[in-house]
């Protein structure tokens, strides 16, 4: 898709052709260097590796600024890299959070938050709430989880349990068989008004940001777009975002989002700031990039608001793109969160590709800039700590997601209207979720650099 593109380095070049007899890991590990030296971030900070021959993971690992620079990765496929970032993957089509059965065994829960429309895992019945216990017939524990989670990505089959609410108790159900298909995940999941208690209050769950799809390249901020149309024309009173398993995407979709928002903006007001590298930093095209300003946007909410307040529904799993968001809305609005500590990920990545040479696959997401808001507030490496915490799993089951009475939106809704049901909560160690292993968690992807001289 358009926005991700290979970059074209802009410093000297080793103009050597490339010796036969040596290792094909040299060439693709001088293209590592070459894209390193051009838009690291932490430039002055860059390791050197000892050996060039090295494999290209490790030599690219051996680069990096750890343990400040905790986002930059290496992909053995870029095309797969650029799929998944756009929310097409191969999967069965179902997310889960996982927790330990209990303290005084081994056995982990996965809990299925939620299944993607049109997936294999809908049509096969799976449902927000439902509790697996055994993949491939394999029961799940501490020592064995993530190697069965990775059997997902294969055609598989679960064992799990559904809460059935006349006995109040969870209750085995038939195993299912799962298969793998190529799926593209449309990011805006559900949108609704409610009204209560006189208060309109447009609610948005937003799963990951991506502009759209090829052939298609802006379908999911239009779809957006038209979201908040609807939001505008009903005169809304509230706002709630619900970022829970937001785990970021790009930039772009950020700025359409926040420019859908922001009380009455215009193209002439900041949404953020970026600081690039020393070199980099000293061409003008790159700096008139450092200023990033709202969309005019007919669709702005404007001043509807109440209090001038937005709530976002926040997790361990929000990251990137959406806490650019709610800093960027922070000078402008009353941000309120409820839910659990953001990741604290301040900086953004391009995906690289080698165009010049055939037998590099490879794609790298170096980390490239560092984000502020207008106000230069880019303090939050530690997440955004919510003004109520709240995790889902202290459910006792996972009710579906729109419906008021759901922990997290329940919540939510009691501080706009003050009206609220009492919750039963149970205590349940979480250990993780299938949302760390996908290749857009954490992703803040920019727009191209591109230097239009070879400086």
């Amino acid at each position: 898709m358009g926005l991700i593109i290979g970059m074209v380095s802009c410093q000297d070049k080793d103009d050597q052709k490339p010796d036969t007899e040596v290792s094909p890991n040299v060439a693709i590990n001088k293209w590592i260097k070459e894209q390193m030296d051009t838009y690291y971030y932490w430039l002055e900070d860059m390791k050197t590796p000892i050996a060039q021959d090295l494999d290209p993971e490790d030599y690219f690992e051996a680069l990096l600024n750890r343990p400040t620079d905790r986002f930059s990765e290496i992909y053995p496929n870029y095309q797969e890299l650029v799929n998944s970032l756009s929310g097409v993957s191969r999967e069965a089509g179902y997310e889960i959070s996982l927790a330990r059965e209990s303290s005084q065994n081994e056995n982990v829960l996965a809990f299925v938050v939620y299944t993607k429309k049109g997936s294999p895992a809908e049509s096969q019945g799976l449902r927000r709430g439902d509790i697996i216990t055994q993949i491939n017939g394999q029961t799940l524990t501490l020592n064995n989880y993530q190697n069965l989670l990775r059997q997902r990505s294969d055609n598989h089959t679960v064992n799990f349990f559904r809460f059935n609410p006349e006995t109040e108790n969870y209750s085995p159900q038939p195993q299912i068989s799962l298969e793998t298909i190529t799926l593209a995940e449309n990011p805006n999941f559900l949108d609704t008004i409610y009204t209560i208690n006189n208060q309109k209050i447009g609610y948005v769950v937003y799963h990951f940001f991506a502009p759209g799809i090829e052939g298609q390249p802006k379908r999911y901020d239009d779809q957006m777009d038209a979201i908040f149309g609807r939001f505008k024309a009903e005169n809304i009173n509230h706002l709630i975002l619900d970022f829970r398993y937001n785990g970021g995407g790009f930039v772009s979709s950020a700025v359409n989002l926040a420019s859908l928002i922001a009380p009455s903006v215009t193209s002439e007001d900041i949404f953020s700031r970026t600081k690039y590298n020393s070199f980099l930093s000293q061409f003008q095209e790159i700096r008139d990039l450092e200023i990033r300003k709202f969309d005019n946007k007919s669709q702005n909410l404007g001043n509807i608001l109440n209090g001038n307040r937005i709530h976002i529904i926040t997790s361990g799993r929000t990251a990137s793109a959406s806490e650019l968001i709610i800093n960027g809305l922070k000078p402008y609005m009353n941000v309120y969160l409820v839910g659990g500590v953001t990741v604290g990920k301040n900086v953004g990545s391009i995906a690289i590709e080698d165009e010049d040479n055939a037998d590099n696959d490879y794609g790298i997401l170096p980390i490239v800039s560092m984000s502020f808001n207008k106000d230069n507030q880019s303090e939050y490496t530690n997440g955004f700590t919510p003004n109520i915490s709240a995790n889902e799993l202290s459910q006792q089951v996972l009710l579906p997601l729109g419906d008021t009475n759901e922990y997290l939106l329940g919540l939510t809704l009691q501080q706009i209207t003050g009206v609220g049901a009492r919750y039963n909560l149970v205590d349940r160690i979480e250990i993780g979720s299938s949302f760390e292993g996908k290749i857009r968690f954490g992703q803040q992807i920019e727009n191209k650099l591109t230097l239009k001289n070879n400086h």
